[in-house]
């Protein structure tokens, strides 16, 4: 695999963490203030929104910690994440838990390929995958 960088040297790993951390957070967010709204539209409990939500808020704030000085524990720790969020979504798809409707699980599907994406480009980026230190 050939690692990922934005210049010569430099990482795209801090900019992958920022955008993961800002994506997630609004995703938080917007699943805890229009959980109404977004149960009309997916299908999903709007209780099981506020709960996802509040646990997006949280791993947002951890990314974005994380996000300042990077370390390899840290960055493996948020793709394990990412990758279990991205299984249970599947899982979570193809069993219809929470009687989604069609655009509700066309958007867990999503939401899981787009997390798919970020853990792949971390893992891409990261200097210490290569034995670089920086």
């Amino acid at each position: 695999m050939t690692d990922i960088t934005l210049t010569q040297g430099r990482s795209l790993l801090r900019p992958a963490l920022i955008v993961d951390a800002a994506v997630t957070g609004l995703c938080g967010v917007a699943y805890l203030a229009a959980a109404g709204p977004l149960e009309d539209l997916l299908g999903l409990p709007a209780a099981w929104l506020r709960a996802a939500g509040a646990v997006l808020l949280a791993f947002a704030v951890l990314v974005a910690l994380a996000s300042r000085r990077p370390t390899a524990a840290a960055v493996r720790a948020i793709v394990a994440v990412n990758a279990l969020w991205v299984a249970g979504s599947i899982v979570f798809a193809l069993a219809g838990w929470g009687s989604p409707d069609t655009a509700g699980t066309v958007w867990i599907v999503l939401q899981a390929l787009v997390v798919a994406g970020f853990a792949e480009l971390q893992v891409a980026s990261a200097p210490w995958r290569a034995g670089r230190t920086s």
